[in-house]
């Protein structure tokens, strides 16, 4: 199989050229208007119909264009099901194989063909914005309005899919039937769930979901783990990803995410009572909890950056230090020690192995499974955060056992040590390690694939160049969008994995470092939130360790029902960037109503409060990572500097700020604690909603 970057030719580049959106006719267009409107004071209304006859002829010229490529599809389609019904008959493998070849032709072009809509989708997304900005004039909302729902629409037409849906069931169809190229061919009809296994499709029908911005639950949530997907890998990534492949590996990896959670929050409903215990205040449990989130900065990189060579040797290596770090943590109570307590939880951060897990899933899983082992990841994770306090809530008992303490406080320890043993032997007999020669190859780039890749929007080579300007043009416009800056780098650059953080924040455009902003706020807030609840409760309602890990379970439980719901149903009604903004306002509003002022602090306020922003912040968090997946260079999809690093350095430094401040709150009592813990997350809110509004528009 042909590279998809080599598939089309360059005659047909140059063909498609003229049927492209002419943007800088446009640009030129908004720049005669505004020069117009300075001059000769042109009326409004003028200005309003002239662009959009022009942009609705410009919008009919890509409608045809699309129709004619897609009769001629189904010309080839036609073709080939003629010679489908004779090599049945004649039972020749070589030749049923090559026909699958040229079914999956045929879909590699029909994908181009969607890379073409889309860039002009996009091309008209700037017009329109430009037009916009320049003019001062709200023509997009006109534009829209009045073209979105009337029957003759060409901009309709674009995202119907009508012709789309036919040319892909007929592929689908077609492979299945020549499936493993034998006599026994199974129908789609027959039966409906059974998956096709072929990536062409997969990339087309990703393509359609980007144009028409639907999703599902699966997918949503696979992205939470911002694994950056690749548009279309080589049949030799294909294949290798498969040789690579192993199904308990996969599930030891997701167990080794699901295990770092538990590890993470199974401390937190005692955390103030060890403190206490070993003769230190209760706001202590900040450092605590927070000192696994600074090793854990560190942790990232280093695991991030081994994982380049190794699979099983960083997950070892992760257990062996949670084991030392919980033992530690266990023994700090027979040793009276605040010291060892705090290096016990600093080595849980050592062992922070989630760079690794997720470096797995995009090496090493095929690409049709890709976005299952994603969501896999970010349930495993969800689901460890709601396991770790109730855990907690069952090991209320007290005994020795040769002279060491089993308490609530210290059998936390001891549970994870014991099961971060459990797994150490399950890695070290079951764990398959990939061969080292095809790790690396993974990271190389792969030079015949370029044209397929796109970078924040936009088809890196080839076809795409009409829309994109020339670097000269680029200085010389003033209100560029940021989002094709990126644009200008070389084919090569383009495949080269960054090598260093500052090269990666390079590659960061303002609405994506907007976006981890956004990141980290809802981080910070939900460790306020979570890591002074014990404390909170204890001081206003006396709350038992039990009912403070009962409420922490219940608040984890949320997570994943919540994501059903956003993912399922409001991302398909809603623009998720409207999603975004309401669900910032919404954790701001649940940050006010946490605040003690005048009336008495009672358990509905704190319950209500903290239920309003810890599902709001899930939701957040969840479109929050499903734009970044979408804007994010292409670049951070591999190498140690990766688009999973950067989040996850973002979410872990919020957590170490947050639990700092509760630290540092605890100087001025615990009657004050709550209020000085909450401004600050009340200003980072504020401020991460007027950097949204800025940056609103420009956000996919």
């Amino acid at each position: 199989m042909v590279a998809f970057g080599k598939r089309l030719k360059e005659t047909q580049i140059q063909e498609w050229q003229g049927y492209y959106i002419n943007y800088k006719l446009m640009k030129k267009k908004v720049k005669n208007y505004v020069q117009q409107i300075e001059v000769s004071e042109q009326s409004h209304e003028y200005v309003l119909k002239d662009f959009s006859r022009i942009l609705d002829k410009q919008i009919e010229k890509i409608v045809l264009f699309l129709l004619e490529q897609q009769g001629e599809l189904a010309s080839r389609l036609f073709i080939l099901g003629q010679e489908h019904d004779v090599l049945v008959q004649q039972q020749d493998g070589s030749k049923l194989s090559e026909l699958q070849q040229s079914y999956r032709d045929v879909g590699r072009e029909l994908l181009q063909l969607l890379f073409f809509v889309e860039m002009n989708a996009i091309g008209v997304r700037k017009i329109l914005k430009k037009f916009d900005k320049r003019c001062g004039y709200k023509f997009t909302n006109y534009y829209v309005k009045t073209r979105a729902n009337h029957p003759y629409s060409q901009l309709r037409q674009i995202f119907k899919h009508v012709g789309v849906s036919a040319v892909v069931g007929t592929i689908s169809r077609n492979l299945a039937d020549l499936q493993d190229n034998k006599g026994n061919y199974t129908s789609i009809y027959d039966h409906p769930g059974l998956p096709l296994q072929d990536p062409i499709i997969g990339s087309i029908n990703q393509a359609v979901d980007r144009l028409t911005n639907s999703t599902d639950f699966l997918h949503y949530l696979g992205k939470h783990a911002l694994i950056l997907p690749e548009e279309l890998p080589t049949p030799s990534e294909d294949h290798a990803a498969n040789e690579r492949y192993h199904l308990m590996s996969l599930l030891l990896n997701l167990a080794n995410a699901f295990l770092f959670m538990v590890n993470t929050y199974i401390i937190v409903p005692t955390a103030d009572d060890y403190s206490m215990s070993l003769g230190a205040a209760a706001t202590l449990c900040g450092a605590v909890i927070g000192s696994m989130a600074v090793a854990q900065v560190f942790s990232s990189v280093y695991f991030s950056a081994w994982s380049n060579k190794s699979y099983m040797k960083p997950l070892i290596f992760s257990s062996i230090v949670l084991l030392v770090g919980n033992t530690l943590y266990a023994l700090a109570y027979d040793f009276n020690s605040i010291c060892l307590l705090l290096v016990g939880r600093l080595f849980c951060g050592l062992g922070s192995a989630r760079a690794v897990n997720r470096r797995y899933i995009t090496d090493c899983v095929p690409r049709h499974l890709r976005m299952k082992a994603s969501a896999g990841f970010v349930s495993a994770s969800a689901l460890g955060m709601a396991c770790g306090p109730a855990v907690a809530c069952l090991l209320q008992t007290n005994f020795k056992f040769l002279n060491i303490t089993f308490n609530q406080d210290t059998l936390p320890g001891w549970i994870m040590a014991l099961a971060w043993f459990i797994y150490l032997l399950c890695v070290w007999t079951t764990f398959r390690e990939p061969p080292m020669e095809e790790i690396e190859d993974v990271l190389l780039p792969k030079s015949n694939s370029v044209s397929g890749k796109i970078e924040n929007g936009f088809v890196q080579k080839g076809i795409t160049q009409p829309l994109l300007l020339s670097e000269e043009e680029t200085k010389q416009d003033e209100d560029e969008d940021q989002d094709c800056d990126n644009s200008e780098e070389s084919a090569e650059e383009i495949q080269k994995p960054v090598t260093s953080i500052v090269s990666a924040y390079k590659l960061l455009t303002p609405s994506v470092k907007v976006q981890l902003l956004i990141y980290f706020m809802l981080k910070y807030a939900m460790e306020i939130l979570l890591a002074e609840s014990s404390v909170v409760t204890t001081y206003y309602f006396i709350w038992s360790t039990s009912n403070v890990a009962i409420f922490l379970a219940c608040l984890g439980l949320t997570v994943l029902p919540v994501n059903i719901i956003v993912g399922g149903y409001l991302s398909n009604i809603f623009e998720e960037r409207q999603v975004l903004l309401a669900s910032e306002i919404l954790v701001c509003l649940g940050i006010v109503l946490s605040f003690h002022v005048v009336i008495p602090y009672s358990v509905p306020q704190y319950v209500c409060s903290a239920l309003i922003t810890f599902v709001a912040a899930e939701v957040l968090e969840g479109v929050n990572l499903n734009l970044l997946s979408r804007v994010m260079s292409s670049r951070l999809s591999k190498g140690t500097y990766n688009g999973g690093l950067l989040s996850t350095e973002a979410g872990t430094l919020a957590r170490v700020f947050a639990d700092s401040t509760i630290t540092l709150a605890g100087y001025w009592g615990m009657s004050r604690l709550l209020n000085v813990t909450l401004l600050p997350s009340l200003f980072i809110c504020i401020f991460s909603i007027i950097a949204t509004c800025f940056t609103y528009n420009s956000m996919y």
